[in-house]
């Protein structure tokens, strides 16, 4: 299965536009706070709110 690549660009607007989640990949609370994007989750918060998050959501993960 392939992955498809957005770039900067779109990813904030979709963000901005609320209609995708953007998600630090790096699980260790230390790598988040270095890398932490504006409006950003990190994947401790990500998997808590798994549950409410719609299962056709667009969430897009990042890394640096």
């Amino acid at each position: 299965m392939s992955v498809p690549r957005i770039g900067p660009e779109e990813a904030r607007a979709k963000v901005k536009a609320g209609s995708a989640l953007l998600v630090c990949a790096y699980g260790e609370a230390e790598k988040f706070a270095q890398n932490h994007l504006e409006d950003a989750l990190s994947r401790q918060d990500f998997e808590a709110r798994l549950p409410q998050i719609a299962k056709d959501a667009e969430i897009i993960f990042y890394c640096a």
